[in-house]
Order: structure tokens, then C-alpha cells, then sequence
């Protein structure tokens, strides 16, 4: 099973809640999607920073999952940091490119890097996985 098979079957319901979608996924880098839909904004039909922290949560845990140690019982997140660069108004698709900055025994550190399709970018968030 490759690493974006063995993503989308994990079942995620936050994530789809969400409407999340996996388009890419080796061991060093995972990419997804979300559409930017009226229930995941803020006032101004920009898209909620609650929304951007799960979206960027949900690609993190995901990357995290695909590069466990066979031993492990599962990941949860024991930190997270974000810095808000720009919006994303309704109807905009919000691209996540989650890459390694550490994946040790006991913990793994991820940056998300959230920007539109055109390129422009929306947030930096860095998250801590606890490997269970």
C-alpha cells in the first residue's frame, strides 16, 4: 500500500467533516485540498482561523500516521503553533504541504505551510505528534 493509499483509508471523519482531501503523500511530504465553503468562514467570507488550524492539524496527524514505527499504537497532537499570514475567501481552494522538521522515537515535528492555488499563502503552522 503506498503512503496516499494507506492515508485514504484511514478513516478521518474530522477531515471530511471538513471536506479534506489527501492528492499527495510520500514519507517527507503530504499534500491536500480543502475547499473554502461558507460554514468554514469568518465574518467577510474569509475562511475561519479555527478552520485553518484543523485543516493544517488534520494534514500533520495524517503525515505523522504514515511514518510511525511499526510498534506504535497511533499519534495525537501535543502542540501547535500557527502564524496567519493572509485569507482565503469562500469559493477558494486552500492547498497543505506538510513536511518533516523532526521524526524522532517518541515525537515528530511537522510544518504546513497553507496557501491558494494561486499560490498565495495563508499560514505557517508547526505541530508537535506524540507517537503512541
Amino acid at each position: 500500500m503506498t503512503p496516499l493509499e494507506k492515508i485514504q483509508s484511514m478513516k478521518m471523519p474530522f477531515a471530511e467533516l471538513k471536506g479534506v482531501t489527501f492528492t499527495e503523500a510520500e514519507l517527507d511530504r503530504v499534500v491536500a485540498r480543502m475547499l473554502v465553503r461558507p460554514d468554514l468562514c469568518t465574518a467577510g467570507h474569509t475562511i475561519h482561523g479555527g478552520a485553518v488550524m484543523a485543516f493544517a492539524d488534520s494534514v500533520g496527524a495524517a503525515a505523522t500516521v504514515i511514518n510511525l514505527p511499526a510498534d506504535a499504537k497511533g499519534t495525537t497532537t501535543i502542540e501547535s503553533k500557527t502564524n496567519f499570514i493572509g485569507g482565503a475567501k469562500e469559493g477558494t481552494t486552500v492547498i497543505a504541504i506538510a513536511m518533516p522538521v523532526h521524526r524522532g522515537r517518541r515525537t515528530q515535528v511537522w510544518q504546513t505551510r497553507l496557501q491558494t492555488e494561486d499560490g498565495k499563502l495563508v499560514a505557517v503552522v508547526t505541530q508537535t505528534q506524540l507517537v503512541l
